[in-house]
């Protein structure tokens, strides 16, 4: 992938340039594919959210972005992660609203050191205490929005953000901390 020329696209989108976001789909859409992917491993087969139609709803949410002054893909990945966490929290709260009681969906979001089901109620209980976790640290919250969410990795989190790595490291593991505190307490 082309790192250079996503910037390029997107800074020409920024400034009127329609076309650039059909030229820039082909660029990004196994990266989008992969984080989409990442989000729903061990989702059962069912599930009407493929990885494929998460890559979809997203970019169709990017494409709408006409204003956002895009800084470079990082840039673009971060608000991408940011979607996807919307729409999955979107999902759940539909979901939770049709089904009163009864067994719960499973859907398994994260990687190798996140690889835990979470339930479809449990999505927008981890949305609400992110959202408390902005108020605190606002970084914290990024990086478990672009590690958790996004499912990119250490380094893509630290390239995302312009931070580095040990700082993204440190981040995962208090605000990991925090989060499962809060949860608890939520339990």
């Amino acid at each position: 992938m082309d790192k250079s020329q996503i910037t390029t696209l997107l800074k020409a989108h920024a400034s009127g340039d329609n076309e650039a976001m059909e030229q820039l789909m082909p660029l990004v859409y196994s990266e989008m594919r992969r984080m989409a992917h990442g989000r729903l491993v061990g989702e059962r087969p069912d599930h009407t959210y493929s990885a494929t139609a998460l890559v979809h709803e997203a970019y169709l949410k990017l494409v709408d972005f006409d204003r956002v002054d895009w800084k470079n893909r990082n840039h673009f990945f971060g608000i991408a992660s940011q979607i996807m966490r919307n729409i999955l929290v979107d999902y759940a709260t539909k979901q939770k609203a049709q089904k009163r009681g009864g067994d719960r969906d499973r859907i398994t979001l994260g990687e190798e050191h996140i690889k835990k089901e979470i339930n479809l109620a449990d999505i927008i209980s981890i949305d609400h205490a992110l959202t408390k976790l902005v108020e605190l640290d606002e970084r914290q919250a990024r990086v478990v929005e672009c590690r958790f969410f996004g499912g990119l990795t250490i380094q893509e989190t630290a390239d995302t953000l312009g931070i580095s790595k040990p700082t993204v490291s440190r981040d995962w593991k208090v605000a990991r901390a925090w989060l499962n505190r809060e949860l608890g307490a939520e339990g």
